[in-house]
């Protein structure tokens, strides 16, 4: 197995694990989806792996994107400069090529269980739906929280969460930004299992293992039919997700629900 920076990869038996290292929230970034995309290539690569788990380290599965991130403000910085001087390709910012890079994870040709043992928040809400399954506990939450921030939903997820749990409840997600608990996932079938917090991961591990007992062939040939067009689906959909993003970047709505977020407290968005 590659050595990674954010990211711990091993092979235990036929299924192959990927741990996100960035404790305690796991904020994502280009580079970890670009990893965690890189380390499912090579267990595609290996005969010897038959599924993955992708869990995380710390108190949250993934926070998604942290917007108070000096970097990230300066990356988005150097987006507004470019977009002033007429250069709409660089005006997307970085969000372009971290969709790019979540395709790649879509491209995958493995089952992928993830162990959601904490939040899974805005981006790192669309990390976890990615994958084909979801083991969680009672302590987790799920948020699409785009619109607390002024945003628009991303990652994917206005294709991949309506198929998961219906257009209404995603639409619940979307227009409330509500956190829903780890047991109404498993009622909505945002999950698939419900286990002690303690236990997701060996749950995960042995979900994993399950698959991984079944023909390898018979696995790559029934997922490809099973989420055929999923990918080339998500990207059509990561481009609108994006056009809308870089609109709603540029308004002060979204400088106020950033704000908030940060400061704990109730925004005051004023339709600008």
């Amino acid at each position: 197995m590659s050595t990674y920076k954010d990211i711990g990869v091993e092979k235990v038996g036929h299924v192959g694990t990927i741990e996100i290292r960035r404790p305690p929230l796991n904020f994502f970034d280009i580079s970890l989806i670009n990893q965690i995309a890189d380390a499912l290539d090579e267990f595609d690569r290996d005969i010897e792996i038959r599924a993955s788990v992708l869990s995380a380290q710390g108190k949250a599965f993934c926070a998604g994107a942290n917007f108070n991130d000096p970097a990230r403000q300066e990356q988005e910085a150097r987006a507004a400069e470019k977009t002033a001087k007429g250069d709409p390709a660089d005006s997307l910012g970085p969000i372009n090529h971290l969709y790019i890079q979540a395709v790649r994870i879509f491209r995958a040709k493995k089952p992928i269980v993830a162990a959601v043992q904490g939040a899974a928040i805005g981006g790192g809400l669309g990390l976890a739906v990615s994958a084909d399954f979801r083991v969680t506990c009672p302590e987790a939450r799920f948020s699409a929280n785009f619109t607390k921030l002024g945003f628009h939903p991303g990652f994917g997820l206005t294709v991949t969460l309506p198929e998961l749990i219906g257009k209404n409840n995603a639409e619940l997600m979307f227009y409330t930004s509500r956190r829903v608990t780890g047991e109404e996932a498993y009622k909505w079938g945002l999950a698939n299992e419900l286990v002690p917090q303690d236990q997701v991961k060996s749950a995960a591990m042995k979900l994993a293992g399950e698959i991984a007992e079944c023909s390898p062939l018979g696995l790559v040939s029934t997922r490809a039919t099973m989420r055929a067009g999923l990918a080339d689906r998500v990207m059509a959909a990561t481009n609108h997700e994006l056009a809308e993003q870089t609109r709603l970047r540029a308004t002060e709505d979204f400088k106020e629900g950033v704000k908030a977020t940060e400061e704990r407290r109730a925004a005051n968005f004023r339709g600008r």
